[in-house]
């Protein structure tokens, strides 16, 4: 075999082990994308959900079952304390109050008559007292009697503004049924249910975002006024009252979702959640991934706050790619640049598999995010074994080939 040959077969040899090289390392590239790291304000908090009532309100209930004679057509009309608002049928009970009265008329006069003659002898003195005796029980019957009958009247508990009526003349109510709604408009509160296992980190004065489906433009601002001290072992929740500005939307009665803000930082360095693999991050540095070492502050549904050698306008890999080692050579493509969804602010975002339970770790950001796409010109892993066992062979074969032809240069050359 000349040495011609020798050094041919060399060449397309080592020429085969470079297009192996160069394919799997420029031409089969891994392609990532990344975001830009923004700063932004962010906020913890926790979930719930409540009604609009009015700070202070009462209800109006029959004490008796009858039927109802008279309602008034009042609904949003002001009323004072003690005004009328309904009666319940009292025929009965008038009339068991006119045979009292009669009774009691001649109760009187058999007193008036038994008073005359009290002095004469110890017998008229024990029948004075006697008669006596039962004027004042006439009195005491009528009066019971007066009272049973004002107890079908239905009155207003406090000054206010009648907010509801139910029921209508002709039905029959009793204390189970809600009759009136009464008190002042304003102010208004949401009474909203809290988890037990998040109500330690909820205090007075704190703000809260609320949300509601008649209103899902506008952002709803509350504080919390009042934290009920005894919770409910049932439902493991504990009330919390939200007070509400005079200038709100909402409207007694209404539903809404609200969280409550027990953290929040004005300035936070924000990236994607996907772009945090464990404790670190990927970052591109003049050409290349270096892994940042970090740690998760405040999170949120797609975003996170970041605490480490992270600023502003520095590109992450989002999603992370732990695949790539550290050091691996990249490429920015700006063509293919595309805006990341941003984060909002935690305007009661329920959780929908966890219903009425609480959401915490909410993220604020009003900055958007531009990720860019990244080829990594370092070989890429091989994720399927038997790649891995070929290259390995036909590495080992060239480097066999190319020690032979030197070799036979050697003797060839000392001829």
């Amino acid at each position: 075999m000349s040495i011609f040959r020798i050094l041919g077969i060399a060449f397309l040899a080592a020429c085969a082990g470079g297009g192996y090289y160069g394919y799997t390392n420029y031409y089969n590239l891994q392609t990532v994308t990344t975001s830009i790291a923004t700063i932004a304000p962010v906020s913890e908090a926790i979930y719930g959900t409540g009604t609009v009532e009015p700070a202070r309100w009462a209800k109006v209930v029959p004490l008796q079952r009858r039927r109802l004679i008279d309602l008034c057509i009042c609904e949003g009309k002001t009323v004072k304390a003690g005004q009328v608002l309904g009666r319940q049928d009292d025929a009965e009970e008038r009339n068991a109050l006119n045979e009292l009265q009669i009774s009691s008329q001649q109760a009187d006069r058999d007193l008036d008559r038994a008073t005359k003659d009290r002095t004469k002898d110890d017998a008229t003195q024990k029948e004075y007292e006697q008669r006596w005796t039962r004027v004042q029980e006439y009195k005491s019957r009528i009066a019971a009697q007066q009272t049973r009958i004002d107890q079908l009247v239905l009155r207003a508990p406090l000054d206010g503004m009648v907010l509801r009526r139910d029921g209508e003349v002709g039905e029959i109510a009793g204390p189970t049924d809600v009759l009136f709604w009464v008190g002042p408009p304003l102010p208004m509160q949401v009474v909203a249910e809290v988890n037990e296992e998040e109500i330690s980190r909820i205090a007075v004065g704190q703000k809260a975002l609320l949300r509601s489906e008649a209103f899902p433009a506008q952002a709803l601002r509350a504080s919390v006024s009042q934290i009920t001290p005894k919770g409910d072992p049932t439902r493991k929740t504990f009330r919390v009252y939200l007070l509400l500005p005079n200038d709100t939307p909402l409207r007694i009665g209404m539903s809404v979702e609200a969280n409550i803000i027990f953290r929040e930082k004005p300035s936070a360095t924000i990236i994607p959640a996907e772009a945090v693999s464990g404790d670190f991050v990927q970052t591109v540095n003049n050409g290349r991934l270096e892994r940042v070492p970090v740690r998760v502050g405040i999170r949120g549904s797609r975003n996170v706050e970041v605490i480490g050698d992270i600023s502003r306008g520095i590109a992450v890999l989002s999603p992370a790619r732990p695949d790539l080692a550290d050091g691996t050579r990249v490429r920015i493509d700006t063509s293919k640049q595309v805006t990341s969804p941003q984060e909002t602010e935690p305007a009661a975002t329920p959780d929908p598999v966890q219903s009425n339970q609480i959401q915490s770790n909410q993220i604020q950001n009003s900055q958007p995010q531009v990720s860019t796409t990244v080829a990594a010109l370092a070989a890429p892993p091989i994720a399927n074994p038997d790649d891995a066992g070929i290259s390995s062979a036909l590495s080992a074969h060239i480097d066999s080939v190319v020690n032979d032809a030197r070799r036979n240069v050697g003797k060839f050359a000392n001829r």
